[in-house]
Parts: structure tokens; sequence; C-alpha cells
């Protein structure tokens, strides 16, 4: 599956134990989905692709489906880290223990055969992710297809009934998205667009994805943990709130379990899904963002 042979195995010297989630105080509704996570290792089976610029977490298959299990979610969405590049061997696997309930987002450039993605789409792969993060040199982070990349694989995309997922800092998305849009092929961005809180409504970017949404153009992942500040993030609460009013049924919840990069500022999940369900306020719209929505993007 696009497995780069040519790369060096990395097994990281040291591992990470990410932060457990507890009970949530409020029971999700039936066939919740958590849809933004990620799973790495065990390294033993599954190493990296490329020496990671975070530290390894452990967070194996079985892991993440105890943790899913912990906050009530029936279902859940798997995002390739990049330290994986182009190889979905652990996501596969990991979508294969799922037996139905998972969906994942893969890696992969314009070398993919239709074999590959055939077999990926088969496995419960529903999106492709491009990501548009560049080191001071203007390179792409290592493992990372960037968003020009879209235009190339669309075509094919399509055909096997896959989506683009992006992430990137906001002001890419001013660069990027009108002509992505142009694509006809759904778009779902992650981390809320990357957005900076304190730009507030004026954000050309925050007017963009709200109008884009709108539209119908792009779906939102409703993450707030690298987006606002924590613990209560009433910062991003208004920029939250415009999103799900543009278009409540094309935006998702994720935890983004497990907090690369974050350490010990990691939020706990469960607190997350409380702070959510209190955002959202009715059953109708937790209903829609935790079931509907994630069903109808991710073919569950």
């Amino acid at each position: 599956m696009t497995i780069e042979s040519q790369a060096i195995s990395y097994v990281p010297e040291t591992i990470e134990t990410p932060r457990m989630p507890g009970r949530p105080r409020h029971v999700l509704p039936a066939q919740a989905c958590d849809a933004h996570c990620h799973v790495f290792g065990p390294y033993d089976r599954f190493p990296l692709q490329h020496a990671s610029s975070y530290a390894a977490p452990d967070a194996s298959a079985e892991r993440y489906l105890m943790m899913l299990d912990t906050l009530g979610a029936q279902r859940g969405v798997l995002v390739q880290p990049a330290p994986y590049g182009t190889n979905p061997a652990a996501l596969l696997d990991a979508l294969a223990q799922g037996q139905g309930r998972l969906r994942g987002a893969a890696v992969a450039d314009a070398s993919v055969s239709d074999a590959e993605l055939q077999a990926m789409a088969d496995a419960g792969v529903r999106a492709l992710r491009f990501v548009e993060a560049r080191d001071p040199a203007g390179r792409l982070f290592p493992g990372s297809i960037g968003f020009e990349q879209v235009a190339v694989l669309a075509p094919r995309m399509k055909q096997f009934g896959l989506h683009a997922q992006l992430w990137g800092p906001s002001d890419v998305y001013a660069q990027h998205l009108p002509s992505l849009a142009r694509l006809d092929l759904p778009l779902a961005i992650d981390h809320m667009g990357s957005l900076t809180p304190a730009r507030g409504y004026t954000d050309e970017v925050f007017e963009l994805l709200c109008a884009q949404l709108a539209e119908g153009t792009i779906w939102m992942k409703l993450s707030v943990c690298r987006v606002g500040t924590a613990p209560g993030y009433a910062d991003v609460k208004p920029l939250h709130d415009a999103f799900v009013a543009a278009n409540p049924d094309q935006v998702v919840w994720g935890s983004d379990w497990p907090y690369v990069r974050m350490g010990a500022n990691a939020p706990a999940a469960d607190a997350l899904i409380d702070l959510a369900w209190d955002w959202l306020g009715t059953d109708a719209l937790r209903q829609k963002v935790w079931v509907d929505n994630p069903a109808r993007l991710y073919g569950f």
C-alpha cells in the first residue's frame, strides 16, 4: 500500500505514554464518532518511516480502542501521522482490529496505484491526508504530502470514493482553498483551520472558511485543543459556534488523541467531550455532530 520500500525504518529509543481519558460526565449518543485520532506502533511491528520531530507515543490500536470505549464512542476515524510517510501498515492494521467500527485517512502520493487505492478503500480508508506545514527553509516536513498534490490525485480519489483531509497553518488556506474548492472534491479541514482566536471575526481565513462551509464545499473538524486556550477554551467558542451555525450538517468532532507535541499540556478527551456537549447545547445538534455527519462523510 504505497509502502516506502526505500525509507529507513525508525524505531524510537523512547516512547511516551499518552494521557488516557476517564468517563465523560455525559453519555454520548449511540454510534457516536471521534473523527480525529492517530495510532502509532507497536514499533517492533510498525516502525516509523521518518524520525519524528516529537516524542513518539505508545498509541497502539489496542490502546486506542480502549480509549474509545472509555469515552463511549462506538466509532472512530484514524488519521495517518507524518512519521509513517506513505506507509499505511499501522493504520490498516488498526482498521482491521476495529472490525467495522473505524475509518481512516491515509497518505499517498501520485505514485500510488489504483490497486493500492482500491485496497485501502476496501479496508475502510475514506480520505487522503495532505499537510502544508513547512520548515523555515520552505520544505515540507518529512512524510507530508503537500496541498499541490490534491489536484493531481483528485480524479482517482473521486473514483475510489475518497475525500481530501487538509491540515496546515491558517494562512495557507487563503492561498490554496479557492482553487481546491473548484475540484468538486469533498475537503475536510483539520483543527478548525488552525485559526488564531485573537484575530476574531475579521480574520480573512475565518471568513473564507465560514463561506466555504456555508456553501457546502468543505467540512470542518471541531477540534479545539490546538486552537484555543485550555482548560475552558473560551477564546475559541465564538469560532466554534460560527462554524456550527454556518453549516450544522458538515461539522464533525475529534479529540486529537494521543496529543502529540503537547506533553504535560495534553487535555483529557473526556473533558473535551463534556465541553462539546455543553457548547452544542441540544440533543439534535449532538446527534448531527457526533453521529449523522460522520456517518455521511466516512461511510459508516
